[in-house]
Formats: structure tokens, C-alpha cells, sequence
């Protein structure tokens, strides 16, 4: 038998690596202040009185996840941050590796933060991807229900993904498991069947008093089925983008990265008081 965990752990790294590499920008813009937000001296004004807090997703960061959807929001009257979480030791400028919960526990610190800059009593999260999943954890077991009013998740992975069937190879990899969850236990929490996604979906997906909205597309090709994003709950609203505008060929990625469709329908559920319809034409909005 080959010894899969001498295999694994270099191809471990050599993901990690091409992860950095995919992203040409990222040296730069997590060493460079944010423009445009992240301005602690920022107060909220009457008319959005929440803060919004943007929680990246696997492999990204607080600063590239957000290029698009950090000032348009900011154009629109918020105040807006962002946070990093989730780095392992030895691994720079990508997040979202770390124990999920841990990670949970320093974004609980983080809304604190904001909290005490701001004044503000509540915060508003706004999550892609594993950011659209575990401020989950933060609402139902460390006190977040108390200081979040919206929580958004753009393609959650809320009930884990095979990621296209690829993660039920891993028992014919005897200790592959073992590897992943020593080397980037963020990813081994979000695999479906997982002892965190088993403990965090127990006794139901939702918490009382937080509006829930999930923003999903058909054309996910990381969380798979896209159906198993949408959450259960009497506060959900659940948006399947092309639904909206059956054009929108975002996928995993560009859903939170850059669809401003999806960012109109966030616009909406940070503000449902002054909705406006969601459809292709938001695209130039």
C-alpha cells in the first residue's frame, strides 16, 4: 500500500501554494490599508444604523474578497469592515484553513471591535462561501444572536459539498482524512457528514431574532448541490440567483467576488424597507 500520508502532506502544500499562486494580487492588498473601509472612525448614520461586517471565504482574505462589494455598499450609506480569520501557522496571505470554530471565535472578537468603534448596537454580517456558513457557529453557540440583525451568505456551503463527488474518494485513501484535518482543518470541517457541520446543523439551521437570506447560484461548481446552501428556518429568504436574471452565469467564485445582481439582493436584505426588484438590469446598478 502506498503511504498516503507521506503522499498526501506535500500535495497538501502544493495546493496551498497554487492557491497563493491564483491570486497575483494578494501580497500586495493584505499588507496595503483598506480604501474605503475598514474606517473605524466611521459612525453609522440613521438611515443604516448597522455596521457591516464581511466574512471572506476558503482561501481568500479580507481585502480581495471584497473589491467590488466593500464600496458598493459604502456608496450606499454603510459603514463597512472586514476581517482576516482562520490562518494556519507558516501559511501567508490566504485564510479560512484554520478550525472552523476557532475561527468563529475570533470573528466573535472582531464584531466586538466594530461594536465598540462604532457605537452601534448590532452588527450585519455579510459571508461568502465558508463566510456564508460559519458566522452560523458565531449566532447559535457563542453569542452572536444578541449582536447581528441580517446575516447574508453568498453560495454557503451550509450543509457541507463533495465538492462534485470528489471528497467521497477519501476512504479509499486510508488516513487522508487524517492528513487534511492536521493540515487545513478548515477544509475537513466543511465536508458533508462532518462531526462540525453535524453539530452545527443540530436542532435546526436558524437561531431566533437574526433575518436570514441566502444567495445561491445553479452554476456552483464548489458547493454541490447548490440546493444544499439554502437554509430552513420562519426568517429565510433563499435566492437562487437565475431566478432573478436566468442571463447571471456566475458561479462559485465570481458570485461573491463581483456579481453585482447578487449585490443588489444583499442591498435588499441589509435594507428590506427600501428594496428595490432584483433583475438583470441591477447588474449596472
Amino acid at each position: 500500500m502506498l503511504p498516503w500520508k507521506r503522499v498526501l502532506r506535500p500535495l497538501t502544500a502544493l495546493l496551498l501554494t497554487a492557491a497563493v499562486a491564483a491570486l497575483p494580487t494578494a501580497a500586495h492588498a493584505a499588507s496595503a490599508p483598506s480604501t474605503g473601509w475598514n474606517d473605524y472612525t466611521c459612525k453609522p448614520s440613521a438611515a443604516h444604523p448597522d455596521p457591516v461586517v464581511l466574512v471572506h471565504g476558503t482561501f481568500a482574505n479580507s481585502t480581495d474578497n471584497w473589491l467590488v462589494l466593500a464600496p458598493y455598499l459604502e456608496a450606499r450609506g454603510y459603514c463597512v469592515f472586514s476581517l482576516d480569520y482562520g490562518q494556519l501557522p507558516g501559511v501567508p496571505l490566504i485564510y479560512g484553513l484554520g478550525p472552523i470554530d476557532k475561527s468563529a471565535e475570533q470573528l466573535q472578537a472582531y464584531v466586538d471591535k466594530v461594536l465598540a468603534a462604532t457605537g452601534a448596537a448590532k452588527v450585519d454580517l455579510v459571508g461568502h462561501s465558508q463566510g456564508g456558513m460559519m458566522p452560523r457557529y458565531y449566532l447559535k453557540f457563542l453569542g452572536g444572536a444578541a449582536k447581528v440583525d441580517t446575516f447574508v451568505g453568498i453560495a454557503p456551503d451550509n450543509h457541507g459539498t463533495t465538492l462534485d463527488g470528489l471528497t467521497k474518494l477519501l476512504p479509499y485513501f486510508p488516513g487522508a482524512e487524517d492528513v487534511i484535518s492536521a493540515t487545513a482543518p478548515g477544509l475537513a470541517d466543511q465536508i458533508a457528514g462532518s462531526a462540525f457541520l453535524a453539530k452545527l446543523n443540530a436542532g435546526g439551521d436558524t437561531v431566533p431574532d437574526v433575518h436570514y437570506t441566502v444567495i445561491a447560484t445553479r452554476y456552483d461548481e464548489v458547493v454541490t448541490p447548490y440546493s444544499s446552501q439554502f437554509l430552513s428556518g420562519s426568517d429565510v429568504h433563499n435566492v437562487l440567483i437565475q431566478n432573478l436574471c436566468s442571463l447571471d452565469l456566475s458561479e462559485h467564485a465570481l458570485l461573491g467576488l463581483s456579481d453585482r445582481i447578487a449585490f443588489h439582493e444583499v442591498a435588499n436584505a441589509l435594507d428590506p424597507a427600501h428594496a428595490t426588484t432584483t433583475n438583470c438590469l441591477s447588474a449596472l446598478s
